[in-house]
Parts: structure tokens; C-alpha cells; sequence
């Protein structure tokens, strides 16, 4: 897996799970949601790097 799409799935992880609790903890749930998708759409950046890898070999 490329370092840098790695660091880039992480970061979008961090950042979405961070925005989907702060939404959460004010009770703002549209910044919730965003969050949630947010943090999805790093792990799916994450699964399809593993997938690029796997096909590699």
C-alpha cells in the first residue's frame, strides 16, 4: 500500500471519527453524520488499498 493513500485513509479515518463525536457531545446531529461518513470513506480507502495490494503479489 502506498505510504502516502495509507496516511491519507488514516487521517480521513481520524478526522471523521473526531468530527462524528464532537457532533455527538453537542448534540449537533447533522456534524454527526458528516462525521460517520467521513470516517467511512477512510475505511473504504483503506479496504480498497488492501485490495490494490493483495492483486499485487
Amino acid at each position: 500500500m502506498s505510504a502516502s493513500e495509507k496516511a491519507k485513509a488514516k487521517a480521513e479515518e481520524t478526522v471523521g471519527k473526531a468530527q462524528k463525536e464532537a457532533g455527538r457531545t453537542v448534540g449537533n446531529e447533522s456534524a454527526a453524520v458528516k462525521g460517520s461518513a467521513k470516517e467511512s470513506k477512510g475505511n473504504l480507502r483503506d479496504a480498497k488499498e488492501k485490495i490494490k495490494d493483495a492483486f499485487k503479489d
